[in-house]
């Protein structure tokens, strides 16, 4: 398969996925990409570092971009965007491995949460 043709299958894939599977993707990327930052930190090989922050930075606020204000929930979730976004401005500028590694496991609850929610409401494609 050419690129071309494998571009236009994950637009295709992306296209035909629900709003909750969507949002599992970006979780998930946001996972990989702390993830990177935990091991080129580890690594001491900074650019990888700052460069998997700033994506991690870029899908939370994204994340918080695309709330539905009308929601309760959704101020809630701003808020722990926020703390996200602050702690991760703290962790690239001090390259705080520790910190990295206390921030991750509430990314991935996070993640696990709404994966929780999307198999119990039943909606299924």
């Amino acid at each position: 398969m050419d690129m071309r043709g494998y571009q236009q299958y994950k637009e295709q894939s992306i296209n035909t996925m629900t709003q909750g599977e969507l949002l599992l993707l970006l979780y998930d990327e946001l996972v990989k990409r702390v993830t990177r930052a935990e091991l080129a930190l580890d690594k001491a090989d900074y650019e990888v570092f700052e460069t998997s922050i700033d994506r991690s930075l870029d899908i939370i606020h994204y994340l918080d971009d695309t709330l539905d204000r009308q929601y309760e929930i959704s101020a809630e979730l701003t808020r722990l965007y926020e703390f996200f976004c602050y702690e991760f401005s703290r962790i690239k500028a001090g390259r705080n491995l520790e910190e990295l590694r206390k921030v991750k496991p509430m990314i991935v609850d996070l993640r696990d949460t709404f994966r929780t929610a999307q198999k119990s409401s039943g909606i299924e494609r």
